[in-house]
């Protein structure tokens, strides 16, 4: 049937995650980092979503589509299904308390955020808010033993592998800085030569975003040594 739907630009979309919370029927999900109408059965046409969109990124069409499928939209919400589509991409601060200082503790955990992947975080965040934001190649953290305490600690950290990921991390991160207030630039990175796309990535997003941040790369040798 020819009806009206929504229409989502995926080259507008900022990755924000507002019209997944806005639309109550759970017609959108977010996909590898941006908005997707994933069930156009669920999709009732009444726009929801789109007061919710900052980046304009939302309009209606009338096309070919499945009718909109009430009953199947109640037996989903039965079921209380996260709205990032996947559990382990619901983004989330993390908090955590100082130990006593003299308490002989194994070493934590430094991470204050979650996802982590560069292609899943959401791009308006509200953990970027005055973030020292650190890029990492997913290799550093296994490389070099002291990570956690010397980079992750009081960052927001974002890693990826420039050699396996698809796609250019350039577009995301430059969306990322230009839309919040990071104050510092941190990319740690592995001596091979393919880990340089990481740090070229950086620096194009720095460029484009327009703004004058302070960064800095620190370079991780395969044995575990540092290199600034």
């Amino acid at each position: 049937m020819v009806r009206k739907i929504i229409k989502i630009d995926r080259e507008k979309c900022n990755g924000c995650g507002a019209c997944v919370e806005a639309c109550h029927e759970g017609a959108i999900e977010m996909v590898e980092g941006k908005a997707k109408l994933t069930r156009e059965d669920y999709c009732d046409g009444l726009g929801d979503c789109l007061p919710a969109c900052p980046a304009n990124a939302i309009s209606f069409e009338e096309r070919e589509a499945p009718a909109y499928d009430e009953e199947a939209v109640k037996a989903a919400k039965a079921h209380t299904p996260l709205p990032c589509g996947c559990p382990g991409t619901a983004s989330r601060a993390i908090k955590r308390e100082a130990a006593a200082p003299h308490i002989n503790v194994p070493t934590e955990s430094q991470l204050s955020q979650w996802p982590v992947q560069i292609k899943l975080v959401p791009v308006n965040a509200p953990y970027f808010n005055g973030a020292n934001l650190l890029v990492a190649a997913d290799c550093t953290a296994y490389a070099y033993g002291n990570f956690h305490s010397e980079f992750i600690r009081n960052s927001i950290t974002l890693i990826g592998c420039p050699k396996l990921d698809e796609g250019d991390y350039a577009e995301k991160l430059t969306a990322i800085i230009a839309n919040n207030d990071i104050k510092s630039v941190t990319v740690v990175r592995m001596e091979v030569p393919c880990c340089g796309g990481i740090e070229n990535a950086v620096k194009r997003a720095l460029m484009a975003s327009g703004k004058f941040i302070p960064w800095r790369v620190v370079t991780v040798t395969t044995d575990g040594r540092l290199i600034e």
